[in-house]
């Protein structure tokens, strides 16, 4: 593991762990409904600080909280177009199949390439530390994924491939 990307993983660990203490909260506008909140916006007093965790300019996490949800956008390091290209198909790939995957969301928040949302109900049917580390280890792979893909793609004769 690189120098920078341990303090930067466990900020973001340490952050995910602190943020992830969720409660069921029904809506203050409609009676018997519960939506997550971070994702509504209706009520200022039940959303927390949005967190921004940045490992440079181009790689960084956003982690917004509320009561009873929590979102997680995160901007993978995108150095040339072709890792742009793969980054943009790659998450493509993911967000296809987001019902597989029951904390990703369909479409990214503006200015990032993928994002998380962690109700009440999630935290309550699987085990926290779990999540944590599901998000933790999709970090961790994302980056070594498209790194191969760059390798595969640039390797020559490659473009039979395609």
């Amino acid at each position: 593991m690189a120098a920078t990307l341990k303090p930067y993983l466990n900020a973001v660990r340490t952050t995910l762990e602190a943020a992830m203490c969720l409660e069921n909260f029904y809506s203050q506008r409609v009676e018997r409904h519960n939506k997550p909140e971070v994702e509504i916006r209706s009520s200022k007093e039940v959303l927390f600080t949005p967190l921004e965790i940045c490992r440079n300019e181009r790689e960084k996490v956003l982690i917004e909280g509320s009561i009873n949800s929590l979102r997680m956008s995160i901007a993978i390091k995108q150095a040339d177009d072709i890792e742009k290209i793969l980054c943009h198909k790659f998450m493509r790939f993911m967000m296809m199949r987001a019902e597989n995957f029951f904390i990703l969301r369909r479409k990214p928040i503006e200015g990032y390439d993928i994002s998380f949302l962690i109700t009440n109900y999630h935290t309550e049917q699987m085990y926290k530390h779990k999540l944590v580390d599901f998000v933790m280890e999709f970090m961790t792979e994302i980056d070594k994924e498209i790194s191969e893909m760059k390798l595969l793609f640039e390797r020559p004769g490659s473009y039979f491939l395609l």
